[in-house]
């Protein structure tokens, strides 16, 4: 009998190891269909930046792009950013290594992004999205757990404000009548982001020769995986911009929680690839 209990185990186990190890993710499957159709229903551009298109952007906005070498160059539809090795905390006493694979498009500020990784070598996986004004942030752990699965208003305003922080990195967001700018100074600029009925803010910095290197707000809710959330600032900073395409862009981009007790830098990537309008075809 012992020899029997311990062969069905064995079976178990072996079972569970590669059902973990086999392609097959219904989340994965939910983020590529998203993907897609948002890409099939994404209209091209034919224009380039012109200096006219940035005439009446606050002084800072418009050195970005000068500095990043946008003018004259082909507008996006879209944007596709790939981060790998990631050092990510779920929680304040959760970190794990994800890959990050995120959409951004442009005629509507609609963004979905794919987490890839592991915990104790279970698979997890998120998915975080804020589609046709829906914002919401789900993982999954061993393929079929839903660990959380957040959704509402604040996380819709949240999704929205992240989808902000993002507009410079596909700049052909940060000149559509969604987003509205404010000059401050010469090295800030207020952003404000107006969709689906919901409104969100914050404020770009820059340096001397025209690099963004900081977006913070007032509003987004930080969400712990246990449900909880609280409203504390919150910082994107971008780092070590590299001309790839024929562009300069950030490759180091970090998320910081600004708590009372002290700051959490939750999210620390290093050499991001950015791309912009997928090729024909569907995701792979």
């Amino acid at each position: 009998m012992l020899l029997i209990i311990i062969g069905i185990l064995l079976i178990v186990i072996g079972a569970t190891i590669v059902y973990f190890n086999i392609p097959y993710s219904k989340t994965r499957i939910v983020f590529v269909d998203s993907a897609d159709n948002l890409l099939a229903r994404t209209a091209n551009e034919n224009d380039v930046f012109t200096e006219q298109d940035i005439a009446g952007l606050p002084l800072p906005v418009q050195k970005y792009f000068r500095y990043c070498g946008y003018i004259g160059t082909p507008k996006m539809s879209s944007m596709k950013a790939s981060f790998t090795d990631v050092d990510f905390i779920l929680d304040k006493n959760k970190q794990v290594k994800i890959d990050y694979t995120q959409y951004n498009f442009v005629d509507r500020p609609n963004r979905i992004a794919y987490i890839d990784s592991s915990m104790y070598g279970i698979p997890f996986e998120g998915l975080d999205a804020f589609i046709d004004g829906h914002g919401s942030m789900k993982g999954v752990l061993a393929k079929s757990i839903t660990l959380f699965d957040q959704t509402g208003p604040s996380m819709d305003k949240a999704s929205l404000v992240t989808f902000l922080s993002e507009c410079l990195l596909v700049p052909n967001a940060a000149l559509q009548d969604y987003i509205t700018w404010e000059a401050v100074d010469d090295l800030h600029a207020k952003a404000t982001i107006s969709y689906y009925g919901i409104k969100a803010s914050g404020m770009f910095t820059f340096i001397e020769n025209g690099e963004a290197v900081s977006f913070t707000t007032d509003d987004r809710e930080a969400v712990t995986s246990d449900g909880r959330s609280e409203k504390v600032r919150w910082s994107a900073i971008l780092q070590d911009y590299k001309e790839s395409g024929g562009t300069r862009k950030p490759t180091i981009l970090q998320a910081i929680w600004h708590y009372d007790d002290g700051d959490l830098m939750y999210f620390n990537s290093q050499g991001v690839v950015i791309e912009y309008d997928s090729p024909s075809g569907k995701i792979k």
